[in-house]
């Protein structure tokens, strides 16, 4: 099968998880048979390469230069799309994929104009919502904007992806699709790619921790990851652990937010922000720990669970979202009411005091890693979804929009306490 992958991000330009789900997934497209392309930015010059048998198309965006993010994102968005979109018709003089693949709100008018260039089904992966990620809330117009993205990309679809079945819950309920349009397609993790250096791990164990347990949390160091929630649990795990140490690794827009608020509670002993580190660094931390915390309010999937997993070590998750499916009922990872620091601190002392249970869940972790998560089973998922949307192309062609839904800002579009994406 032909496919054309549409990605604002794509290694060596990653500003996030996207950017490294779509160079895994297409790579396993590639082993499995398929003749995969990529059309995205570059920030160097443009032009045509190959990245492990996937032909990478890449172009410059039109327009000023502008720094990405904040107020300017929409008109940073606009100069990507025009020479996105550009790039797209001229492929068509002589390409033709059997499918096109969009990735989130970013390319929707690049997808729209694939579409036309090409007359190829569409399918579109939702990596998350605009709605999701302010906790069910359009707090403002640019947010307004984005939900309308999405939505104008999930309707043009004859396919929508989503990463877990809470996602395409979320997705269904944001954007008025019928169930028979989406589906769930986990992500993946290479297991081999996370091999772990023991002689990493104990340099981590030696400089960071403490005289009693290590936890640790890694990633984006915002308020829908829960850093607020592992900074509250520490005084009440010191009261049955001493020494315990909590090790965040990662930035975000509320890092100096969070270290403030470690330092008000009296925390400077026992709480250590390392900001970005190295690949091998991450993983020695990572493996060094007695329990990794996942405590988000807002996870689609949760890939830093498996990441932990993957290296051994404990884990405790929110109840929400993709990190429930992870967890499978306990059995995977210990899990804790969202939005609840004693939870998280009883869930923390069930996996350092029940080291049997604790060990058991690892070993099913481990089966979990290589019988639902590997790429090459994410891959072929994936090509079914193509089918079926070639299919649906067939019967009904592309889909005519009709005008999304418009809620003014500061409408709140989804409960994720009690909502059907829970």
């Amino acid at each position: 099968m032909r496919v054309l992958h549409l990605s604002w991000e794509y290694p060596p330009l990653v500003y996030g998880g996207l950017g490294r789900h779509v160079a895994a997934i297409t790579a396993a497209q590639v082993a499995a048979g398929d003749e995969v392309t990529v059309l995205t930015q570059t920030e160097d010059e443009p032009g045509v390469d190959e990245v492990g048998g996937v032909r990478v198309v890449r172009v410059r965006r039109h327009g000023p230069e502008l720094e990405f993010g904040g107020d300017a994102i929409i008109d940073w968005v606009v100069g990507l799309e025009s020479a996105l979109s550009q790039a797209a018709v001229e492929l068509a003089t002589d390409y033709s994929p059997d499918v096109l693949h969009a990735h989130d709100w970013m390319v929707v008018n690049t997808a729209l104009a694939a579409q036309q260039a090409f007359d190829k089904p569409l399918v579109a992966t939702i990596h998350a919502t605009e709605a999701g990620r302010h906790q069910g809330w359009l707090p403002n117009d640019l947010s307004r904007e984005l939900h309308q993205r999405e939505w104008r990309l999930s309707n043009s679809a004859n396919r929508v992806i989503t990463c877990s079945t809470a996602m395409k819950r979320e997705a269904e309920h944001l954007f008025d699709l019928p169930a028979d349009r989406t589906a769930v397609v986990p992500n993946g993790i290479d297991l081999a790619a996370w091999k772990l250096v023991p002689a990493d791990r104990e340099t981590a164990r030696t400089a960071h921790a403490g005289d009693g347990p290590l936890l640790v949390q890694t990633g984006r160091l915002e308020w829908e990851k829960g850093v607020d929630l592992t900074l509250a649990a520490v005084p009440l795990l010191q009261q049955q652990f001493p020494g315990v140490k909590l090790v965040i690794a990662g930035r975000g827009t509320m890092t100096e937010q969070f270290k403030e608020r470690a330092a008000e509670a009296g925390l400077d002993d026992s709480v250590e922000f390392l900001g970005w580190m190295p690949d091998h660094e991450l993983r020695g931390l990572i493996a060094a720990a007695n329990t990794v915390i996942v405590p988000s309010r807002y996870e689609p999937f949760g890939l830093v669970a498996l990441e932990a997993a993957a290296l051994g070590a404990p884990v405790v998750v929110a109840d929400t979202g993709g990190l429930s499916e992870i967890a499978d009922d306990g059995r995977v990872a210990l899990t804790f009411p969202r939005n609840d620091a004693e939870g998280l601190a009883a869930a923390v002392t069930e996996v350092l005091t029940d080291s049997p249970a604790t060990q058991q869940r690892n070993e099913n972790a481990r089966q979990a890693l290589v019988e639902t998560y590997p790429w090459t089973r994410v891959a072929a998922l994936t090509d079914q979804v193509y089918r079926d949307a070639t299919e649906d192309f067939a019967a009904h062609g592309a889909y005519k929009l009709t005008a999304p839904k418009s809620p003014p800002a500061g409408t709140q579009v989804l409960d994720l306490d009690n909502s059907a994406a829970e």
